[in-house]
Parts: C-alpha cells; structure tokens; sequence
C-alpha cells in the first residue's frame, strides 16, 4: 500500500508538466534560499510600537507610498509584512479592527486540507494536490514563526466500520506523505481500547478503532495581529479603524487609461477625511473584496461567493486537554471538528450560503445542527445540553470565482490574484494557512505589474511579533520575577511571547500574599487587567477589541466578558480620555455586540417569558419550596433584600452588584424581581438541559441544602446541574 501512495505522488507531480516542476522546483529553491529571512531582511526592527496617531500622521504626510494594502485581515496583513519586508514603502488601512472579520472567526487550525486530499485521491486531481502540499509547507513554517500561538494538535479519526479502517489509513498516510519532512508527527491506527483510553467522552456502541494524525493549531486573531505588528515595526504605516472611501486614480501619460493611485480614507475615530497615495493598491478585504472591485470599476461582476460558518464553544470538560476530534461525514456530508481550545471545547463549522455582512450573527438552527452531530459521536453518558453552549461565532467564508475564466459560474478551489484594467491587484479567497504565500503571489504581480524595485520575498522563517525571545518554560520567568499565578504566566506567554514581560511589568500589585501582581478580569479566566493597558499600545480602539481579538473572552464565554465590560471600559477610558458619555456608548455597544455577534442572544432566549414550564407535580412542589425559603412573605417574587437576608443568616457575603447581576439573569420582564413563575420556567429549562450555568439556580441549590444541615456551603457558579 504504501508503493501506491509513493507512486500517486510520483504521478501527481508527472501531471503537473516540465514547466509545472520547474515552478514547483524553483517555488522549493527559493523557499530554500530564505529559511534565514530574519537575518536577510536588511531593515530596522523597532522596538517601540508607534503610536495610532503616528501612524496616522505618517500615512497623510507620505508623498507615495509603493504599495497600500486595504484589509488588515491574516491576508491584507500577509502583504503588508511582504511588502515591507522588500523594502517597499509599504501602508496598511482597516475599516474595522486588525482580524475583526473572518480571520478571528475560524476553526483555529492550521491544517493542510485532508478533504481536499481525498478529493485529489479519489478524482485523481493534481491541482488539488498541490493546493495540500503548499498548505502543508505553510503550516509548518507558520508553527515555527509563531510558536508561542501555535502548536501540533493530534485529532483522532473515529472509525465504526471495520472497511472504513483501510481506507481512512491510506488516506491520513498520504496525508503524512505529501507533508514530507514537514509532517509534525507520524499517524497511528489506535484499538477501541486505546481510543477509549485517550478520548473516554467517545461513543463506544460499534467503534472498531480510530487512526490519529497531527495537524497545527492557533490562536487566529492574536496570530493575524502578530503579523500586522510585525510589519508595523519593520516600517509599515497601518492603520485600523482607517475606511476608504473611494479610490484615486489618474491619467497615464502612456496609455491614456485611468490608474489606480491610492484611496481617499476616513478615519473612523474622528471622521477627518485624507488622501494616501501610493504606486500600487492592493485590494485584500475578503468577503468585502466585491466592493472595493466596484470602487475601481462599478461594471466590475461580482466574484465573492460568501459561505457562513458557524462555531460553538462548551465547556473544556467535553474533550480531552490534547485531542481533537474529526467527523469526516456528518449527517447533511460536512466535516466537523471537535478541538481543544483555550481549556475550552470548540466545535464547528458548518457551510451555509450567506449575504456579505460586517456582523454576522450565529443562527440557532446552526448551534443546534453542530449539537447534534456532536451528540452522535459522544457517549451517551455525556449529556450534551444547549445550555452549555458558551459562545457562538458565524464567521463568513470568502469562496471565489475566478473573473478570467470562461466558466465565471465555477468556484475557485484555491485563491485567485487577479488585475483590474486600471492597475488594482484583488487578492481573493484561499485559507488562514496559507495567507504568506498568498501574500508572496500578490507581491509578485504586483511588483511585475507596476515596475516597482522590490526584490523577492523574504516572509519564510521570519520570526512574527513575540516569537524571538519565546520559549516553553518562559512563563516560569514570570513567575519568578513578577509573582504571577501560574496559570495567568502560562497564558501571557502563549499569548504575547517575549513580549509578555512587558504586560507583567505594567501588572498592579494584589494586595495579596499570592499572587503579587496580576488582578484578573474575571476570576475563572486568566486575563489580567494590565493586558487592557498593554492592548492601547496594540492598537486596541474600543472596548470589543480587548474582549474579542486582544484577549478572546468573547469567544469563549459571553457571559464572563459581560462581567468584565465595566472595568475594561474603566480602564480603557483612563487610558483614553473617555468621556462619560463616551464610555456608556462603549459598554453599550460591546453588550450588543456579545449578544448579537457572539451569540448571547441565542443563549438567553433559551429561557423567556414564553418559556414552557415542563416539571411534574412533585418537582413543582419542590421548588415552590427552595423558592419560598427566600420569599418568606409569600409576595409571589424575591428581591436582592430577600436573597441577601438568607445569605447573610448562613454567612455567606455576595456584594450587592453581584447579587443584581444574578437576579437579573432571570428576571425575563426586567421588574428588578424574580417571580416565582420566572423561577419555574428557569427551572424547566435547566432540566431540559437549555439552561446548565445560571447562578441563581446554583445559589438557591447550596443555600436549601445549607439551610437543611446548618453548615455554611460555598457557591461556585461554575458548578454542575442542579
């Protein structure tokens, strides 16, 4: 078997022709010719960020630059980094925030494609093919100039049909094949035993085994800024919060035509309008790259295809710490994975044909598609409940057709650089994996296209933002030096590298024993309040920002961000010069956000005033007793005054904020009182398993149960059912 997997690769590079090798031989050699970018890349690395304003004031007193990007998603940043790194005078604009887009909203992998492999297997398809080797080549270098944001993950391969055994095998082989001396690690064939043993949540009925293969995986936001960073302080002017306008052209002298010169642009803080030219606009804006095709030309077709993805995260108890989980054929033929994430569960995607929008919002028919594919897979002793779904994600999917083939109908399998008559380079479709050598193609026309001087790429090895001074038992350092909890030292170094001495440094002190430094956010995450401060000097401009692509909260759990909104604003607000206005229309619009964008919406309505009560009559009867320990008076609701007067009778102290925050969850008619139909509905709806994290429910719980043996219980919201 293994002569037939040498001998596919062997006739998958004979389909690509003389020339199609020698492309690929000189793509190889050149790729040889930069493993030590770092030391090519003949520029001033900054050691101090510029600030937003200079960035600004650069951008407008710049004559011409050679190229501006427009997009500061993974591919927009990709070429700006590119770009910048040939020496080419290079700017960056955003209408939103660094990653704010599709490049935040992903599977977090950085993977090959081992579907599209099965594609190229199975329809002998060389151009697939090579779309996998190139990815696999990218996903190596990207683990090993990012390693604090990155790492190989092992995701196993369930399989329930003894045929089915072989047949994955031969292809996760391939897989490992085409990777070459790149592969991360080797597969395995695991026994139901073995399986069982590593992933215990799995559906043992009919499992006959699983096969175990590597791919990477990373924190996709933080890794997009690292990038954007990375270009900022090789010399790149970037800018978020920059909109375009309308683009610049003028007459060529030569030709006569109209040419693209640069873009008006607005900047979104302060609405001040200005000009940035530059020899070359490259237009790398994703799902949006249709609008700024228009810009140039409003005959231009559309060529953007959106696809929504939808993911969900649950809590880290559903999967192991290190291993993923892959189902290869869901029920409607769609892949799913089920991955470890930030001590969380993610599980997605799904692929749904959507309209281009800046704030997609997670459906709940999608939350529930991906539920009950998980439930498919896991062991019916793990009950898989809605309510514990966390946060949930649509990111949009920018699939491609390509404006210069004849078949305008076909999607484009890969990405397409394409080159308008006026001179404007779109950079289109393509994956997170692959967005340096995206970048690398887009450069390359665009220097051929417009005679620019700069020279090849040197992107390969070069070390992204936080990865120089990186290692794995740096956050050991910080513990030592600063006196940061283990846990919180573990996340800023995955998260900053080398540069989360520099957030340590701006840590307050606890007041406390231990840790020394370092309040969090919120107590169950280890976000700390001095990576708000150390988010300003990363370009953070609003509140959504901190909460989902500077630390990602947001992603992982709506409610704790909720939580954590009003000291974030308090500190960005010091920091900003907010006024008091300012800072309600903050705190109010990363509320919408959450509950719109992040699925808190889909979360709370799973418990309204419309709310069927399903319990029998002796579960009635049972919790109109919990709730009348609180409503002593038989008013028909409870108070923050009733709730706190019991707490206080068994010593047990909740501030008053808190206490409202609790109540608040379940009052549906929003009265500043629970009723005691609220409290049915609510639990009804923990019972059903749509509700399995309300704190009041937790509360009553452990306070009947202290009442009933006089000893003082603690209260964890972060408790089971109830």
């Amino acid at each position: 078997m293994s002569r037939f997997i040498q001998r596919f690769a062997s006739l998958m590079e004979h389909r690509l022709g003389e020339d199609g090798c020698n492309h690929l031989e000189g793509m190889l050699n050149a790729r040889l010719a930069h493993v030590e970018a770092a030391e090519q890349v003949q520029m001033t690395h900054q050691d101090e960020l510029p600030s937003r304003q200079a960035q600004l004031a650069t951008l407008k007193s710049t004559e011409e630059f050679d190229i501006l990007v427009i997009g500061g998603g993974a591919t927009g940043s990709g070429c700006a980094l590119d770009a910048v790194t040939r020496n080419l005078k290079t700017a960056l604009v955003e209408r939103n925030d660094f990653s704010s887009g599709t490049s935040s909203r992903s599977t977090k992998l950085i993977h090959g494609g081992v579907r599209y492999l099965q594609k190229a297997i199975m329809k002998f398809d060389y151009e697939q093919y090579m779309m996998v080797k190139e990815a696999l080549h990218e996903r190596s270098n990207l683990l090993d100039i990012a390693p604090h944001l990155s790492a190989p993950l092992p995701i196993m391969l369930p399989v329930y049909k003894w045929w089915q055994l072989p047949y994955y095998w031969l292809g996760i082989k391939m897989y490992d094949l085409v990777a070459g001396s790149q592969c991360l690690k080797s597969s395995y064939v695991l026994s139901k035993t073995k399986a069982l043993e590593l992933f215990p949540m799995l559906k043992k009925d009919k499992l006959v085994g699983a096969i175990v293969y590597y791919d990477g995986q990373h924190n996709d936001a933080r890794m997009n800024l690292a990038i954007a960073l990375t270009a900022a302080r090789y010399g790149a002017a970037i800018a978020n919060y920059t909109e375009v306008v309308h683009l610049l052209k003028k007459t060529d002298p030569q030709t006569g035509r109209k040419r693209v010169c640069g873009a008006r642009c607005r900047d979104q803080i302060t609405g001040q309008e200005f000009d940035v030219r530059a020899k070359c606009v490259i237009n790398a804006t994703g799902p949006f790259t249709d609008s700024v095709r228009k810009m140039d030309d409003q005959r231009n077709p559309n060529i953007c295809q959106p696809s929504a993805g939808v993911h969900i995260v649950i809590p880290g108890y559903y999967s192991p710490d290190n291993m993923g989980l892959l189902d290869p054929a869901t029920s409607d033929g769609r892949v799913i994975f089920f991955l470890p994430w930030e001590k969380m569960t993610i599980a997605g995607t799904t692929d749904t044909p959507t309209d281009v929008t800046a704030h997609p919002i997670p459906m709940e028919e999608d939350i529930n598609f991906i539920l009950t594919e998980v439930r498919n897979y896991l062991s019916p002793d793990v009950e898989v409940r809605r309510g514990d779904v966390l946060a949930a994600w649509s990111g949009i999917r920018p699939l491609v057709t390509d404006p210069s083939s004849k078949d305008t109908q076909s999607i484009c399998r890969n990405h397409i650089v394409n080159i308008s008559e006026s001179g404007l380079v779109t950079i289109a479709g393509g994956k997170w994996t692959t967005y340096r050598s995206m970048a690398e193609e887009t450069l390359d026309a665009a220097v051929k296209e417009h005679k620019l001087s700069g020279g090849p790429s040197q992107t390969v090895g070069l070390m992204l933002e936080g990865a120089k001074d990186w290692s794995p038992t740096m956050y050991i350092r910080l513990v030592q030096d600063y006196g940061l909890e283990i846990e919180v030292a573990q996340h800023l170094a995955s998260t900053y590298g080398g540069r989360a001495f520099e957030v340590a440094k701006m840590a307050q002190v606890t007041g406390k024993r231990w840790p020394i430094v370092g309040k969090r956010l919120v107590s169950e995450f280890p976000y700390i309040e001095s990576e708000v401060l150390y988010a300003v000097k990363e370009y953070a401009c609003t509140t959504i920002d901190v909460i989902a692509r500077r630390t990602r909260l947001g992603f992982l759990n709506v409610q704790a961000a909720d939580e954590a909104l009003p000291r974030i604003v308090e500190i960005m607000g010091k920091q900003l010069r907010w006024s008091e206005q300012k800072k309600r229309e903050e705190l109010a619009a990363a509320k919408q956000f959450l509950y719109h964008e992040m699925g808190y919406k889909a979360r709370s309505e799973q418990l309204t005033n419309m709310s069927e009560i399903a319990l029998t009559p002796s579960e009635v009867d049972r919790y109109k007793k919990r709730f009348h320990k609180f409503d002593k008076e038989n008013k028909g609701f409870i108070t923050t005054v009733d709730v706190q007067q019991v707490l206080e009778s068994i010593s047990i102290q909740i501030d008053e904020n808190t206490l409202h925050e609790i109540l608040n969850e379940v009052d549906l008619n929003k009265n500043g009182q629970v009723e005691l139909n609220e409290f049915l509905q609510l639990m009804s709806a923990v019972q059903k398993g749509q509700v399995s994290d309300s704190r009041l429910a937790i509360l009553m719980k452990t306070v009947e149960e202290s009442l009933e043996q006089r000893e003082p219980v603690s209260v964890d919201r972060s408790g089971g059912g109830v």
